[in-house]
């Protein structure tokens, strides 16, 4: 009997909470696994900086299984491709022909995911693809979903906006060269409530701390933006389950 299921690709923020609700509401690809790939060294979700505690707690309350990918740091684009292929065999062969992502517009990031997805027969799906990004931020907060900056790229945002939370006057503040999605990675978030979530995600906020990154020469790299400059400066606002104190 031929198997009919789809994974998630979670990264924790806003586009992918997004899209996994229009997923779940789909006929045809309903997410009964999330897949999210994770710093080994940091215990980290890749580039978002979020401890993988406040992962694992998301998904408790989404209420689906999670499976991490471990990606050493310092980690080349051919590397990359081989545990991800390696990842999707394990996937494929457990059934999966199906697997959804939080693009929005970036047309070269999606034409490698269906390029690196095709030779395993797996067919990728984007909710929101093509959608305006502003009219996706007004139907992310109609929906009740809420959501805080956890890195910025210092280039285009200050400091001020690490550890803010996303709400209706977040697109007035914006300049005018980031998007409102930041689909261009000029920052990314963690949900900690909405309707996929049994729970809202109990955090207390930590330490800003700057970063630099030397950008990757292939711009195909996912866990930069399509057109990383030569250094990199990055804000993250760390963030701890409740309760916990940090080290």
């Amino acid at each position: 009997m031929t198997q009919n299921k789809t994974y998630f690709n979670w990264s924790g923020g806003k586009d992918s909470a997004l899209a996994l609700y229009h997923a779940q509401r789909s006929n045809g690809y309903k997410p009964d696994l999330l897949l999210t790939s994770v710093n080994d060294t940091f215990k980290r979700i890749s580039m978002h900086g979020v401890r993988q505690e406040l992962l694992d707690m998301q998904a408790v309350q989404i209420g689906l299984p999670l499976r991490t990918i471990a990606l050493p740091e310092g980690l080349t684009m051919p590397a990359y491709n081989e545990i991800m292929g390696n990842t999707v065999t394990e996937l494929q062969a457990q059934g999966y022909n199906n697997t959804v992502f939080g693009d929005i517009f970036l047309e070269d990031l999606r034409v490698y995911r269906e390029e690196q997805l095709k030779p395993f027969g797996i067919t990728a799906h984007f909710p929101l693809w093509k959608r305006d990004t502003k009219e996706l931020l007004t139907e992310f907060l109609d929906l009740g979903f809420k959501t805080i900056l956890v890195c910025i790229k210092s280039e285009l945002l200050d400091k001020s906006f690490a550890g803010r939370i996303i709400d209706r006057d977040f697109i007035k503040d914006l300049p005018k060269n980031v998007d409102a999605c930041g689909e261009n990675g000029e920052f990314h978030t963690f949900v900690f409530d909405g309707p996929i979530f049994d729970a809202p995600i109990e955090y207390e906020i930590g330490e800003v701390v700057y970063r630099e990154y030397t950008s990757p020469k292939d711009d195909k790299d996912v866990c930069f933006s399509a057109s990383p400059s030569p250094q990199m400066g990055f804000w993250f606002c760390d963030l701890l389950p409740a309760q916990v104190v940090a080290v």
